[in-house]
């Protein structure tokens, strides 16, 4: 089995004196997506800005193609190879989408990714490009966080919370796009409250409760049942 290129082993963060994550590991396949799930207030956010360095962790919690990234500091990671879509898509809002795109894509590093691709991948995007970010519809925006991060030429992207405050159509439009940036060689953890979306995207699951990871393993070893038993920290009947 090929080495994973991300590896979290043992990570356990939080907020001052408020612990979020308690010993949290699991590894990403390249090339593969890994779903997160959990209820709110399950860590799933602490992860994610633990993993980018926004928060702390331990100099050897997190491991990046096999070589621990803890001293890596949050405006670097791009860099390095790894960038988050925040959940609330946080884009420069006075700025158009070409611009918000070509911003993205100067700190980052060189590859196939551009504003072009981009505009392939959605067309929309092509057509608004001109637009302020404010312009566009909540859906839209979301398409310019995603395209943000694949002009940044990453190997591993951190999806959080996508769906979040969209109409379910809009919803089925960005994850069609999903399965065709992982068809590009990036991998992907996405972590998502939908059990029955994140289900059919997944090759790998971690389920969080609490700050615990309460199931972990490939999609194909759980059923639904076991997915929302372990989601609200249940025993599954």
């Amino acid at each position: 089995m090929a080495d994973p290129i991300l590896s979290v082993r043992g990570l356990s963060s939080g907020y001052g004196d408020f612990q979020a994550l308690f010993d949290v590991s699991f590894d990403l396949a390249e090339a593969s997506v890994l779903g997160v799930v959990g209820a709110n207030g399950a860590g799933k956010s602490t992860l994610f800005k633990s993993i980018m360095g926004l928060l702390p962790r331990g100099g050897d919690m997190v491991a990046f193609r096999g070589k621990p990234i803890g001293h890596v500091r949050s405006d670097r990671m791009a860099r390095l190879g790894i960038v988050m879509v925040p959940e609330g898509r946080r884009l420069f809002r006075s700025l158009t989408v070409e611009e918000n795109l070509n911003i993205a894509a100067d700190h980052g590093r060189k590859g196939d990714w551009s504003p072009r691709r981009v505009y392939d991948l959605f067309p929309i995007l092509g057509e608004k490009r001109r637009q302020q970010a404010t312009q566009l519809s909540g859906g839209q925006q979301q398409m310019v966080a995603i395209g943000r991060a694949l002009v940044a030429n990453p190997d591993v992207v951190l999806f959080d919370e996508i769906s979040l405050g969209l109409a379910p159509i809009v919803v089925n439009d960005v994850y069609a796009a999903l399965p065709k940036i992982i068809e590009t060689g990036i991998s992907a953890v996405v972590v998502e409250q939908d059990v029955d979306r994140v289900m059919k995207l997944a090759d790998s699951l971690v389920c969080l409760v609490e700050g615990h990871v309460a199931l972990s393993g490939a999609a194909s070893e759980f059923t639904k049942a076991q997915l929302t038993a372990a989601y609200f920290g249940e025993e599954p009947a």
